[in-house]
Order: structure tokens, then C-alpha cells, then sequence
């Protein structure tokens, strides 16, 4: 299977919101929840101080165009009005209040701006990217993307086709619904694409801006939490058949594990105001079966060593701690610790969805692998769906 990667380009989203800035809009928009005497507590429990938005908190949170009356319309509320008794004066009073009263935006006025940033985030990644494996988009054979937050037809595959010029005969793979698995399964796929024709270069590029689930509206705890964890980054990777002087990880195998009947723990609902990311109190646990799984699938792949074989690092986005927990918790004793520093590490800064992973390779990239070092990638997302990938630092 082997596949030779590059080392990532990583964009962070330019706007630095601060966790006090968020607890403090909540607090103020929503004093009454039941949450509310806990938020400071809940706050501090993700261990998240600051995160990268693509748009600042104030364009996220703002009103949209309309006003109260929108979805009703002016001359249907005054007809309303005036069949129940109403005087002139009053209705004139009603529809000045109604229309001073401003509504949430569109989910147009929501996702428009976010996916301009999208593809303008994607692209400054997909050259960062290309740049730093010493190719130009002329080289570019294959090219996959991702971005489930910000729904479009065409997507990002034929924007940046546009925006880099790529060729035309360049394979264009969207897979606009991978989320949070998107950083190893595009990997996996891109694995394939240059087993088939080592000569084959796949260029991968993930772009999501998160923010877009923020939703000032939603009181549920489960929102609040959205409201906390979540990251805009995009980021990207050249995948080789053959090994460049720029190739510092080759993978040598990959695993997939779906389980039945989790769809509904977490999922992203399209509604009048935009995306909502829906999330189950079961879904931490659904994810530990899956990380249950792949300590199996590795045992059994390395059956033959099974005292000395360990990964030297583990690049896992399982989406928060207590999932990291279970895998500490987990993980053979006789494997060393501190294997998952750079998954805490980036998760001090938001959960970054399916460009987390790069973002991991990235961060353990910079502070220097030795060569032969093994690594494992591992990421889980809505489905309940996990793919995990085995390499060695070269």
C-alpha cells in the first residue's frame, strides 16, 4: 500500500476568539438556562482558552437583515390584526415593534460568507501545500476535498480547479460529508490512488469553517458545548506513489470501522437559520468501541512482535478528551506515554473537525520524528465511522 506524504500546510482561522468571549455572549443571550450557574465550570472543563474562526464572533452572532416580520410579511400581520379589533393606531404600534424586533439570520447569510472563506482558506492551503513538496499545480494528477459545513454544488473540488488553474484532466474527488474523518480517510483513499499508478500525485485539501454551527438562538447544553469546542482551520497534503525528497511519512496500511445503527449521535442539521451540529451524550462511548476496535486490528497486525512492536506516536482526532482519556486508559501498559501529546496539544485550540489530523502531523512534524519511528492516525466522525492509518516516519 505504501503512500508517501508531505508535510501538511495548516491555516488557522485569522479571527482569535477567546473562550471568555463566547461565555460571556451566552451568558448574556441566555441568563436563564439551566446551564447557566455552570458555565464557567463547562468552560473550563474543554481546556480550551482561544480558538481560530475564519469570521469574527461579532459577524457569526449578528442579526440577520430582516426583522421580526419576515417570515409573516407587513400587510398579512396588519390584516391579522385588524380582523381581531385592533384600532389603526394600535396595529400601526404592534407592526413598529414586530419590525423593530431583529431576526436570526438566513441560512444564506450564514453560509455565504463562510464558504468564500472556505475557498479562499483552501486555496492559500493547497499552494502552502504544493509549495512546501516542491510541485506545481501542473503536477497535480488527483485532487480530493472536503468541507462539510458549508454546503455547495459545485464544491470546493471545482473551485479550486478554478482558483489554482489545475489541469483539466486533473480526477476531482469531492467528499463533502467525511467531516471529522475526512484528515485519514482521505489519506486512505489517496493510498490507493498512487498504489494503482505510483506516478499518480494526489493533492488533499480540507477546509472547514466550523463557526458556521454556532447558533446564538439554541439554549441546549449540547449547544453550549458546540458553541466551545469548535475550530475553523484548512489544511492540506501532497500524497506520492513513489518517495520525494520532501516525503517524511509513509503509510503502509489502513483500517475501517463503521458501527451500526449510530447515525443519529452525531449529525449536522440544516435548518431556516443555518447548520445546527446535533450532538448524543452517547457519542463519547460509541467512539471508544471504535477505538476498541483498531487496538485489535493493530494487535492482530502485529501478532508476531507483540512485545516490542508500539507506535512511537499516535496522531488521533477522536473529537474531545474524554475520548483521549480511554485511549491512555486503554492502550497496552507496556506502550510508552506520551503518545498522544500532539492530539492534546492541538485540542488546546478548538476541535478542528477533518482538518485535525494534518494539523497533528503538522504540529509533530516541526518538533522532529526519527526515522523509523512508528506512527498511527486515527480519527472518528458522525456515522459512527473510523479509519486509522499505520506508517513510518522516514
Amino acid at each position: 500500500m505504501a503512500a508517501y506524504l508531505c508535510p501538511p500546510a495548516v491555516i488557522h482561522g485569522k479571527h482569535a476568539v477567546e473562550t471568555s468571549q463566547i461565555v460571556a455572549e451566552v451568558r448574556d443571550r441566555h441568563p436563564h438556562a439551566a446551564w447557566a450557574p455552570r458555565i464557567d465550570g463547562i468552560a473550563a472543563s474543554t481546556g480550551i482558552q482561544t480558538r481560530g474562526w475564519m469570521l469574527p464572533l461579532e459577524t457569526v452572532v449578528a442579526p440577520g437583515k430582516g426583522s421580526g416580520l419576515r417570515d409573516v410579511g407587513v400587510g398579512p400581520a396588519q390584516e391579522a390584526l385588524a380582523r381581531e379589533g385592533f384600532t389603526q393606531q394600535d396595529v400601526d404600534r404592534v407592526i413598529a415593534t414586530l419590525e423593530a424586533i431583529p431576526a436570526p439570520q438566513t441560512v444564506q447569510e450564514r453560509t455565504a460568507p463562510a464558504w468564500e472563506a472556505v475557498q479562499s482558506y483552501g486555496e492559500q492551503a493547497a499552494r502552502g501545500a504544493l509549495q512546501i513538496a516542491g510541485l506545481d499545480v501542473a503536477d497535480v494528477d488527483c485532487l480530493i476535498t472536503s468541507h462539510s459545513t458549508t454546503p455547495a454544488l459545485p464544491g470546493l473540488d471545482v473551485a479550486l480547479a478554478n482558483k489554482l488553474s489545475l489541469r483539466n484532466d486533473v480526477m476531482m474527488l469531492p467528499a463533502t460529508q467525511w467531516a471529522c474523518i475526512a484528515g485519514t480517510r482521505s489519506l486512505a483513499l489517496a493510498a490507493e490512488l498512487v498504489a494503482a499508478d505510483p506516478d499518480r500525485v494526489v493533492l488533499v485539501v480540507i477546509s472547514e469553517a466550523l463557526s458556521t454551527t454556532y447558533q446564538p438562538a439554541d439554549d441546549t447544553l449540547e449547544s453550549l458545548i458546540v458553541r466551545l469546542l469548535f475550530a475553523d482551520t484548512a489544511a492540506a497534503m501532497v500524497v506520492t506513489g513513489r518517495q520525494r525528497r520532501e516525503s517524511v511519512l509513509r503509510l503502509d496500511s489502513a483500517w475501517h470501522h463503521t458501527l451500526p445503527g449510530t447515525q443519529d449521535l452525531h449529525r449536522l442539521e440544516t435548518r431556516s437559520d443555518g447548520t445546527h451540529f446535533v450532538m448524543d451524550r452517547r457519542g463519547p462511548r460509541a467512539v471508544q468501541e471504535t477505538v476498541t476496535a483498531m487496538w485489535e486490528w493493530l494487535r492482530v497486525r502485529y501478532q508476531d512482535d507483540p512485545e516490542s512492536w508500539h507506535p512511537d506516536v499516535l496522531l488521533a482526532h477522536p473529537g474531545g478528551t474524554r475520548v483521549l482519556e480511554y485511549m491512555e486508559q486503554t492502550m497496552p501498559e507496556a506502550w510508552p506515554s506520551g503518545l498522544l501529546n500532539y492530539s492534546r496539544d492541538s485540542y488546546t485550540t478548538g476541535n478542528r473537525g477533518g482538518a485535525a489530523v494534518f494539523d497533528i502531523m503538522r504540529r509533530a512534524h516541526d518538533a522532529g520524528q526519527k526515522s523509523g519511528s512508528r506512527a498511527v492516525l486515527y480519527a472518528a466522525a458522525p456515522g459512527l465511522s473510523a479509519t486509522a492509518l499505520e506508517g513510518e516516519w522516514l
